[in-house]
């Protein structure tokens, strides 16, 4: 587990008098894969591409060798690109190369932003999880990353969860950076409205959209989105 962020806690007034940036783009949705895309998931992506508007989409899968994720990923990615969906490969930087992916998602143990700049190019979307922190946030972005994601924000089941940030670091954020954020970790329409008035750019979710009606969901939160 790392270590607390070395920037110290947010100042709690800084959340409380924050007003979104209305000049900053409407945020967007990013959609999170399941570990599971087979069998008929290439058809329930496309019903929630279909469903409303999506910036990206993120192929996320554990466990398989290259070869099997590539095959996998290729009817996603041409979903996508009918859709005009960005297609982002998690953790790997070599299966975004392989694919010709619109971009990488990196964790911290994945490696170094700047690495992954010199084999993708400049026109590949890099981000970077940065948890609770705005260290890892502000050094991301001197990196030369396009986005920054914190999380988890709320509990969620698709992954282990050790960082639980307050949405003002997302007030923080937009207020001092044109660098993009995402808000990551189970978001849900329900919840997520104070996620954007706090200022993400991006909200993403996975197991609120794949859990049950996808299509359903995505017009769920783009009403939400819709209202800001």
């Amino acid at each position: 587990m790392e270590a607390e962020d070395p920037l110290g806690p947010l100042d709690p007034d800084f959340a409380a008098n924050f007003t979104r940036d209305q000049r900053r783009p409407p945020c967007q949705l990013y959609l999170v894969s399941p570990l599971g895309v087979g069998g008929d998931f290439p058809d329930r992506l496309r019903r929630a591409l279909d469903a409303g508007p999506v910036a990206a989409f993120q192929f996320r899968v554990k466990d398989i060798d290259q070869h099997a994720a590539a095959r996998l990923a290729e009817p996603l990615q041409a979903i996508c690109a009918a859709h005009e969906v960005a297609f982002i490969v998690n953790d790997s930087v070599s299966l975004a190369k392989r694919l010709g992916a619109d971009g990488v998602h990196l964790g911290q143990e994945d490696g170094d932003p700047r690495a992954a700049r010199e084999v993708l190019g400049p026109d590949v979307q890099i981000g970077v999880t940065c948890h609770d922190s705005r260290h890892l946030a502000m050094g991301a972005g001197e990196a030369g990353v396009d986005y920054v994601a914190f999380g988890a924000f709320f509990p969620t089941t698709t992954k282990a969860v050790e960082h639980r940030p307050d949405p003002s670091i997302l007030s923080w954020w937009s207020a001092l950076f044109e660098l993009p954020s995402v808000a990551i970790g189970g978001i849900t329409p329900g919840n997520a409205r104070p996620l954007v008035d706090a200022g993400a750019d991006f909200l993403a979710m996975s197991g609120s959209l794949w859990g049950g009606d996808e299509a359903a969901a995505v017009r769920a939160f783009a009403e939400v989105l819709g209202g800001r």
